[in-house]
């Protein structure tokens, strides 16, 4: 628990360099531009949806930041499933069902920023190459804590990987 909000689960497959190869399962997430970013996000869990409901704040937040518009998702709580999570009154929030898969996560802390996401990226390129393990050139940045949380700062990128059979 980060902050004291449910985390997303994953399984530590095994440690390669400053990499953890990681299983994600599918969970709920909600979705919108970086444009509409979090305050978007933020109205949905506060009851912007079709059942009014509040619903709990998770860490990490997700940041898509490869295509030109960007993204930035919420994990939902581990008790929603396809079948009770709300739907947002928001055309511009999308919620769905992730898909289970496996990545290699490279964490750092501070404030993160372009500058320091592409030099994590760059890092973990050269990682994942040296290992042989396969990756997708799309990496996103987990960011753990509050803007308003000083000190012992969480971020993470992750490359979705291939695990070799």
């Amino acid at each position: 628990m980060a902050q004291g909000y449910e985390t997303q689960s994953y399984e530590v497959i095994k440690t390669v360099g400053e990499a953890e190869l990681r299983y994600y399962p599918s969970v709920m997430m909600a979705k919108t531009s970086v444009n509409s970013g979090f305050s978007s996000l933020f109205r949905y869990i506060s009851g912007n949806n079709t059942s009014q409901q509040k619903i709990s704040m998770t860490t990490p937040v997700h940041m898509d930041r490869n295509s030109k518009e960007g993204s930035m998702e919420f994990v939902l709580p581990k008790s929603f499933t396809k079948e009770n999570t709300p739907k947002p009154i928001a055309g511009n929030v999308k919620v769905y069902e992730s898909e289970a898969k496996y990545y290699a996560a490279f964490s750092f802390g501070g404030y993160t920023n372009s500058r320091k996401e592409q030099s994590i990226i760059e890092k973990g390129k050269l990682i994942l190459k040296e290992y042989n393990i396969s990756f997708s050139d799309a990496p996103i940045v987990l960011v753990y804590n509050s803007p308003y949380t000083f000190f012992n700062r969480k971020n993470e990128v992750l490359f979705p990987i291939e695990i070799p059979k």
